[in-house]
Parts: structure tokens; C-alpha cells; sequence
């Protein structure tokens, strides 16, 4: 998709380039030195199986991903830092913090597949702390067995992962940092004194930390931290951490565990970049009286989720009372209320997923029954269906009403799947911990956060909606619990570190945004009185006002491209603002431009690659969908004769009738873009016969255009010119027939028959024969691919000159008139190719 196409943008790494991408990218990725590197070590192919709905066939697809400039140069950092750690046996190799959405696990196969390559075959060991994310970094690393010249192995319990690391080299092993914790005593068996290990590490925080010992207070008993444990095992392999957020602040133990950093790449590069979309924050918190005790129970959950995690964490009576605040009736029955009205307000204009985060399991299984008993259409009990769903996993002792929702581990995958499929009617999941990190869903827009969190954490389960999705304009984090202060400490800590830009942009922001970029297009229509579309009901004159609205902006000193580029950005910022107050106060307006908008582009667009709104057409084609007069604004719907206001001819004759229409049209605008949008259409299907001709035509279509943008001719004297230019097209239709010649022998006629010597020479009648055997020479060679073997095209080239000379074509023409031969055969070489292979069918 084009959204995942991005500009290489520095030459070394260091400085990023803001102007001029071509010498960036000639310079830094496109030197001998580099592409030789990048074609060996930085293309992935992705195997993926999807299964048609209809046939129930499965498919494999195979995708080609490369590395983003920030991965490249990250890789061969880490590659360094890896080789000095090993030779000066400080077993540090660094961290690697590249921001949540930007690639990390592509960067780390990149890395893997790399130092394989630079340590003779080493034993690499991943290391995550949860089985979420062990899974989902395993299936990508499994995808790119090819890079990686091995199959990864996953340790399934303590005594498997003790027999993987029992070898002598090689091997990619994924295991979670809980099989290191030893089974008795304070010590792990040491299983390879090997220097050849590389230990990744994805999210270095507290989980890895722990060489000092820990005594409890109450029992007097000893612990370390995973740090110590995973030394023991391995006392000389090297480590390396990628993270997704940054060091927590003032931590001294991440940069003593695995040394400082290698790379930063922040959130302000991720967004100017387009590997990320911002976030955006909004405040809906549902009234609810805390006492004091209160307060004190979510500070203590907050700090035990951080040390023990959620499932020790739930079995504790803090938990349990304040589940009793935030689960009570009243709260959650306000609370069902206002994600349901929001999340629709917001499928109104973007269409995508979302995300609710609940305190416990009870309170989402909670949660769940007041939504479906406000929307019962979107309850199923079957897995592959329904749009609201709940995640997680419980034990009978649970109780039923919670027990009801515990998934499996295959089941969970199904739903993945379903959520992040853009098409499945899977819209909304209610999840506690798991889906919380490293869940890509592109197509998530929204998360509901109703749970304390805090740090990385917060900072991870945020960064599930700065995906980017075609025309997606941000993610938006909507708050009912309060997560404002943690939210603010964290972007305290995350600017210490030396980060730049905001985790999460407060909401106001991007109504301060749309109101400017509304102002700007109301502009624009300053002068024209378009109000009266909100109060007729009249489809006629709804019609005959957005044609005026048209006509009003192409009179307007480059309207056109000016009205386009504020209405696609007034539409992203109206779908960030969107449920916000002011942004439903100018909804009706909004998507009045967005008509007007669309009426443009299919009028003026003309589908070639280089058209300059192809852009602007994708965006359409993807972007947010208003829900005003839906009959009138639908793309399906827009003829660009019903924008004109004429009835729909058949204009492939170009008649008289239908140009004297044209010239008469009281939309002089409107006149203009549509002979363009004709004649550029008509002169596409010459281009792609004949070369003469086209050229021909272009040249003086293009002297027209550049006249009337210069302001030589006027409106009514560019529709002439244009109206002429088209009769011009219409005998040049005919011509063909009128000589009785095909197509493509015509073609070859206008290649000879360009020259006036020869013309007057050799008359037409003998240049019509000269053309028809040029024609099927080419045809011979027709099934070989001689536009790129320069053997044939030199055979081709004497055998043209040879005909010409036969048939007493002018010697002093005869070269020019050789590569104007090759030239058109070129052009319709393909193409004749597939009529000769359909003939033999």
C-alpha cells in the first residue's frame, strides 16, 4: 500500500536530510557500498496464509519488506557495538530505543539475521516477559527463516529450554525471562560458558533487571532479579535490548545491564517520517466519589501491577475493593452508555476499530453485558462472529459469568485475526492485560482506557492506535479513569531521556486545528452563498448549488489545488475532533466541502501515475466518509457529465452536437476541465498507438493549457481552442478507415508519413503499402520481449532501414524515420504481443 512506501532520509545515518530526497537517496542508500549491504542483509519475504470466505480455499501470499532507513543504520550500529562488547568482554552491546509502531521487530530480525552472518553462526536467544509477545515476535522471526538461514526454535518449559542452549553454535531460541528463575536456591545452572551467545532482549525494564539481592522483610528470605539468574546460565554471552519506550528516569539499571544507547528514534522523527500517526488524548471521566481510601487503593495497584503483574495483582483485596468503586452499577451503566455513543460518532467518520481497557476480568465480563444489552445485534456467541468480543484467559474458580469469556491460545488467534482484518465486523474488544503490547492492528482507531496505569506500561498500550492505515489522521486515547498526571510524568521522563515529541496530544489541540483549517476553506468560499444547501430539499438544487460551488473554486486563482490540499486536511482534523462538540457543530459543512471536494477531483482527475491529484484520489477513495445526503456525495454515484449539468453523450465520435453543447455551457469552469478531462482521455488511447500522432497532439494541447494559465486567452477562447483541438481528435479517428488500414498499420504510416519529403515523394499510397510491411515485420518479433534485448532491436533497426531503402524512402530521411519506426514499435510492441496470443487461442 502506498502508506508504507516512505522517503530513505539521511545519507549517514546521523543527520536527517530535510531537503532535496534525491541526493539523500543517491548518496546514502544508493552508493555501491550500501546497496550491496542492504540487498544482502535487508529484504525480508513474509509467507501469509488467508482463506477465501466463499470457496473456503487457502491462500498464501508472499510479501517483499525492506528495511526503513532508521532500521538500516540502527542494524549496522548495534552490529559494531555488538563486535566491541565480545572483544572487550564487557558483554554490553547497548539499547536500542526505537519508538512502538516503527519496526522494532523487523529491526531485531535485521539485527539477527546480520550478526549471524558476522560471528561465524552464533546462538542467539530472544528473551521477552510475556507469552504474548514471545508468540508474536516468534511468528515473525519464523517468517524470516530465509534471512535468518535457520528455523527458530521456542523453549515450551524450563527443561526444553535448558536442552536447546546445551550445543555448540547456532540456533535462534525464543523463551520468556520467567524459565530463568532457578527452582531452588538462588542460583540458575550454568548451560554454555560459550562467548558466541546473543542474548536480545525486547523491552528492557524491570523484568530484566536484579543483580543485588533482595531480603523480605517479613520472612527474612533472599531473591535476585532475572539479571543474575540469565548470567549464571550464560556468564559470557553479549546483550542487547530493543525498547519501545525509553529508560525510566533516574534508572541507573537498564544502562548497567546492557550498556547506553545505540539509536534513538523518537516519536517527533516516527510522525515526521509517516512510520507512526500521532495520538491524540481525550478526558471523558464518569463521575464517581473517591475517598481518600480510595485514592491510596489505586496508587497501591498501580505500583504492584508495575512489580508482579495483573494475574497476582486481581487476587489481592486492594483489587477486590476497588473493584467495588470502579465496577459499581450506576458507573458502569454511564460508562457502557457513553463508549457506545462515542465509538458510533466516531465510525460515522472513520471507519476502524477499538480497543476497551477494563480494571479486572469481572468488570469487563461486566462491562461486555451492558453493552450488548444496549446494542444486542452485536452479541454472538460464536467466535467468528459478532462485534464486540472479550479477551482473556480465567479459570472456572473465576465463576461463570467471567469464566464465560476465557479464550485459548487458538482462539485468541482467531480473534487476532478477526481484529485486524479492516472487514470483519469484529469492531471492539474488551481486554485487561493481554493485546496491551506488541498487537499490531493498523486499522484501530480508538482506545478506551477505564484502568490505572503508569510508565512504560501506559506508554506501550497507548502506542496501539499510532498505527498507520491509509488515510488514518491519528489514534485517539479516550480516558475514564484519570490516566491525565501518569500520562504527563510520562512525557516527562520520555523528554529526559532525550525523546521528542508527545506520547499523546491533549484533544483540544486537534479542535484547535480543525477550526483553523475550517476557517480556510470558508473562505475560499467567500462571496458564494452556499447555506442554502443545508435548507432545501430539493435534490435538484442541492445538485445545481454544488455544481455552482464548483464552478465558483475553479474561477478562483488555483482553486482547484488549493481547495483540494485544505478540504483533506480540514476532513483529518475533523476526524480527530470528532465527537467534540464544535466538530458536530460543522459537520453539515464539512461535508459540503468534502462533495464539493470529490466533484473536483473526478472532473479534473485524468488517472495517469503523474496526474497530481492521483494522490488526492486515493485519499478519497480511503479517507473519512460523512454521512450527509450520502445519495449525492457517494463516489459510486459522480458522473462528471452530471457535474457539468449535461446529459451523458457518446462521445467516442466526439459529435458536434455534444461540443456545441460544451462551448454554450453557462459553467465556464466546468467547460474548461471537462474538454481537458476528454481530450486527455482520448489522447491517452492515440499515446498508446500511435507516437507521431500523440506527440502531435500533446504539444498542442499543452501550448493551450500553458496559454490559459498565463492568462493569454480567456475563458471563452481556451473552450475554443480546446473545442478545435478535439475536432483535430475526431478526424484523426477516422483516418485509419478512411485509408483502410488497421490501427496499428496506421500507426506505422504516421511514423513514415511525418516526414513532408516524403510524403510528396512518395505519395500516400505508396507510404500506406511501406507501413503495412513495417507492421509485419514487427509482428514477427512480436513474442520476443525486444524493447530490452538490444540484439533484436539492432536486427529490427537494419531490417527497417533495409524496407525503407527498398521501398525509395528518402536516404537523407532514412535514419531519422528508422528511429521513429523503433520508437512506435516500442510503444505497441506489448500490445501486439497479446493480440497475436489471443488470435492463437
Amino acid at each position: 500500500g502506498f502508506d508504507r512506501f516512505l522517503a530513505w532520509r539521511s545519507i549517514d545515518g546521523e543527520t536527517i536530510s530535510k531537503t532535496n530526497q534525491l541526493e539523500t537517496i543517491i548518496k546514502g542508500l544508493l552508493n555501491k557500498k550500501t546497496i550491496i549491504d542492504f540487498i544482502k542483509s535487508f529484504p525480508v519475504f513474509q509467507k501469509s496464509k488467508y482463506e477465501d470466505e466463499k470457496t473456503k480455499q487457502i491462500f498464501i501470499t508472499l510479501d517483499k519488506k525492506i528495511a526503513a532507513y532508521h532500521q538500516y543504520y540502527a542494524v549496522n550500529k548495534a552490529i559494531e557495538t555488538t563486535k566491541k562488547a565480545i572483544s572487550d568482554k564487557t558483554r554490553k552491546a547497548g539499547v536500542i530505543w526505537h519508538t512502538q509502531g516503527s519496526g522494532k521487530s523487523l529491526t531485531m530480525v535485521y539485527y539477527a539475521g546480520k550478526i549471524i552472518q558476522h560471528l561465524n553462526n552464533p546462538t542467539i536467544v530472544v528473551l521477552t516477559d510475556r507469552n504474548d509477545l514471545d508468540d508474536q515476535l516468534f511468528e515473525t522471526f519464523s517468517q524470516s527463516k530465509d534471512l535468518l538461514r535457520q528455523e527458530p526454535k521456542k523453549a515450551e518449559n524450563r527443561e526444553h529450554l535448558k536442552e536447546l542452549l546445551k550445543r555448540n553454535s547456532g540456533g535462534i531460541i525464543f523463551t520468556t525471562i520467567q524459565k530463568f528463575l532457578p527452582e531452588e536456591g538462588n542460583t540458575f545452572e550454568t548451560l554454555s560458558e560459550r562467548e558466541n551467545i546473543i542474548v536480545i532482549v525486547d523491552e528492557a525494564h524491570r523484568t530484566q533487571y536484579g543483580f543485588k539481592a533482595k531480603i523480605d522483610k517479613k520472612t527474612g528470605e533472599t531473591t535476585y532479579g532475572y539479571a543474575k539468574y540469565i548470567r549464571d546460565a550464560l556468564p559470557n554471552a553479549t546483550f542487547i535490548a530493543f525498547t519501545g519506550t525509553p529508560i525510566e528516569k533516574e534508572d541507573k539499571n537498564t544502562p548497567a545491564v546492557f550498556g547506553d544507547y545505540i539509536d534513538i528514534y523518537d516519536i517527533s522523527q516516527s510522525i515526521e517520517d509517516k512510520m507512526t500517526v500521532p495520538i491524540y488524548y481525550e478526558s471523558r471521566l464518569i463521575k464517581v466519589s473517591l475517598t481518600e481510601e480510595g485514592k491510596q487503593l489505586i496508587k497501591e495497584f498501580e505500583e504492584e501491577l508495575e512489580e508482579v503483574g495483573l494475574e497476582l495483582v486481581e487476587q489481592s483485596d486492594k483489587t477486590k475493593r476497588l473493584e467495588q468503586i470502579l465496577g459499581a452499577e450506576d458507573r458502569l451503566n454511564q460508562l457502557a452508555k457513553d463508549i457506545v455513543e462515542h465509538f458510533e460518532k466516531r465510525q460515522e467518520v472513520f471507519e476502524g476499530k477499538a480497543m476497551i481497557v477494563a480494571l479486572s476480568r469481572p468488570i469487563a465480563a461486566k462491562l461486555y453485558q451492558k453493552i450488548i444489552q444496549l446494542r444486542p445485534d452485536w452479541h454472538s456467541d460464536d467466535l467468528t462472529k459478532g462485534k464486540i468480543k472479550v479477551v482473556y484467559t480465567s479459570s472456572s474458580s473465576d465463576g461463570p459469568e467471567v469464566a464465560k469469556h476465557h479464550t485459548t491460545k487458538e482462539q485468541r488467534k482467531l480473534l487476532q485475526k478477526r481484529m485486524k482484518d479492516p472487514n470483519d465486523e469484529l469492531k471492539l474488544v474488551i481486554v485487561v492485560d493481554m493485546w496491551l503490547t506488541g498487537f499490531d492492528v493498523p486499522c484501530l482507531h480508538t482506545m478506551y482506557i477505564d484502568k490505572p496505569m503508569k510508565g512504560h506500561t501506559l506508554m506501550q498500550a497507548i502506542a496501539r492506535v499510532n498505527r498507520v492505515y491509509k488515510d488514518k489522521p491519528g489514534g485517539l486515547i479516550v480516558d475514564y479513569h484519570g490516566i491525565a498526571t501518569d500520562l504527563k510524568e510520562a512525557l516527562s521522563f520520555y523528554s529526559k531521556s532525550g525523546g521528542r515529541g508527545d506520547p499523546a496530544i491533549i484533544q483540544e489541540k486537534a479542535v484547535d486545528l480543525m477550526i483553523d483549517k475550517y476557517e480556510i476553506v470558508s473562505n475560499m468560499l467567500h462571496g458564494f452563498n452556499y447555506k442554502e444547501y443545508f435548507t432545501t430539499s430539493d435534490t435538484r438544487k442541492k445538485l445545481d448549488i454544488l455544481r455552482d460551488a464548483v464552478e465558483y473554486v475553479l474561477g478562483l486563482e488555483d482553486g482547484k489545488n488549493r481547495f483540494i490540499k485544505h478540504t483533506a486536511e480540514l476532513s483529518k482534523a475533523f476526524a480527530l475532533a470528532i465527537p467534540h462538540e464544535k466538530a458536530l457543530e460543522i459537520k453539515e459543512h464539512v461535508a459540503f466541502f468534502q462533495a464539493v471536494k470529490s466533484r473536483i477531483l473526478k472532473l479534473t482527475s485524468t488517472g495517469g501515475n503523474t496526474d497530481r491529484t492521483s494522490k488526492a484520489n486515493y485519499e478519497i477513495e480511503t479517507t473519512i466518509k460523512q454521512i450527509l445526503d450520502k445519495a449525492l456525495i457517494s463516489e459510486q454515484v459522480i458522473d462528471i457529465f452530471e457535474i457539468a449539468g449535461i446529459k451523458k453523450p457518446e462521445i467516442s465520435i466526439l459529435s458536434e452536437e455534444f461540443l456545441l453543447e460544451i462551448k454554450n455551457m453557462q459553467h465556464k469552469n466546468i467547460a474548461i476541465e471537462l474538454l481537458k478531462r476528454i481530450i486527455n482521455d482520448k489522447i491517452k488511447i492515440i499515446t498508446k498507438r500511435s507516437y507521431v500522432k500523440s506527440k502531435s497532439l500533446l504539444e498542442l494541447y499543452e501550448e493551450i493549457i500553458k496559454k490559459y494559465q498565463n492568462k493569454i486567452l480567456t475563458a471563452a477562447q481556451v473552450i475554443e481552442e480546446l473545442l478545435n483541438l478535439a475536432r483535430e481528435i475526431r478526424e484523426i479517428n477516422k483516418e485509419p478507415e478512411q485509408m483502410g488500414l488497421t490501427e496499428y498499420e496506421y500507426a506505422f504510416y504516421t511514423a513514415v508519413a511525418d516526414n513532408k519529403s516524403a510524403l510528396e515523394l512518395m505519395g500516400k499510397e505508396k507510404l500506406r503499402e511501406l507501413a503495412t510491411v513495417l507492421f509485419q515485420e514487427v509482428r514477427k518479433n512480436a513474442t520476443i520481449d525486444w524493447t530490452i534485448r538490444e540484439n533484436v532491436k539492432a536486427k529490427l533497426r537494419v531490417t527497417v532501414k533495409r524496407i525503407l531503402r527498398k521501398y525509395g524512402y528518402p536516404p537523407d530521411m532514412q535514419e531519422l524515420a528508422t528511429e521513429t519506426v523503433i520508437k512506435q514499435a516500442e510503444m505497441i510492441a506489448q500490445e501486439i504481443a497479446d493480440m497475436e496470443a489471443e488470435v492463437a487461442s
